[in-house]
């Protein structure tokens, strides 16, 4: 069960958004606020998992509300423009609805989150996870391999997976954060903002680059230390 909070400024959305929570069975609405700072109170309080977003608030619109956040839940933003999308996947937000979002989206986008935290819990519990996840790109449903990656690489709202298999990157809309939750921690080492990497494709390490064959990649300074412990060199 993802215990949830809705915030939206509109009576008559609020309303809505209620209705659709209440039709997802593994949901379970905490509350409904019509402003953030309120929300805020609440997220000090209880431990909550998922909050459906407005982002056109009078006050603190709901990006500025998700940087205040520092122990995140899960986001999934509800508006009716579309031009924050690609700020709102900066932020690692589940999804990005736009409005009227009809209930099949709706329930779409709440399946995300229920997947993501049914890894998250699978790690945190220690659950033997198949070897591989399955990720929209090329428009369908890809398998892919944990063995088979070779680098991954973020660009902006969509990231680029480089395959041993295929000299074609896999290209899907996701954010860094989201694929790097579903990846064993055991086999990948994020380098910097933009790159994780699979240790077994390493071929070496030179000063402050990692090396996949002729690919070089350089070591983010706050990712150093990360690197130092594969080398043992401190």
């Amino acid at each position: 069960m993802l215990k949830c909070i809705a915030i939206d400024d509109e009576p008559l959305a609020l309303e809505l958004l209620e209705d659709n929570i209440s039709k997802v069975p593994f949901l379970k609405l905490v509350t409904a606020c019509n402003n953030p700072l309120e929300a805020m109170q609440l997220l000090q309080q209880e431990e909550i998992d998922l909050v459906f977003l407005d982002i056109q608030m009078p006050g603190l619109t709901g990006l500025q509300f998700i940087k205040t956040i520092t122990a995140k839940p899960m986001f999934i933003l509800i508006t009716a423009y579309e031009k924050y999308a690609l700020e709102g996947y900066e932020l690692d937000v589940v999804d990005y609805l736009v409005k009227p979002v009809s209930l099949d989206r709706f329930i779409k986008a709440c399946n995300k989150a229920w997947e993501l935290h049914q890894l998250k819990t699978k790690k945190q519990a220690g659950s033997e996870a198949p070897p591989y996840f399955f990720i929209n790109a090329d428009y369908s449903l890809v398998k892919v391999i944990f063995t088979d990656i070779m680098w991954i690489e973020g660009l902006k709202d969509y990231l680029k997976i480089h395959l041993k298999s295929s000299s074609k990157p896999l290209v899907a809309r996701i954010t860094m954060k989201a694929i790097e939750e579903q990846l064993p921690a055991s086999m990948f080492i994020r380098v910097q903002k933009s790159f994780i990497v699979s240790k077994d494709y390493i071929t070496s390490i030179r000063k402050n680059s990692i090396f996949i064959n002729d690919m070089e990649i350089p070591v983010g300074d706050s990712y150093k230390d990360a690197v130092a412990e594969l080398t043992g060199k401190h």
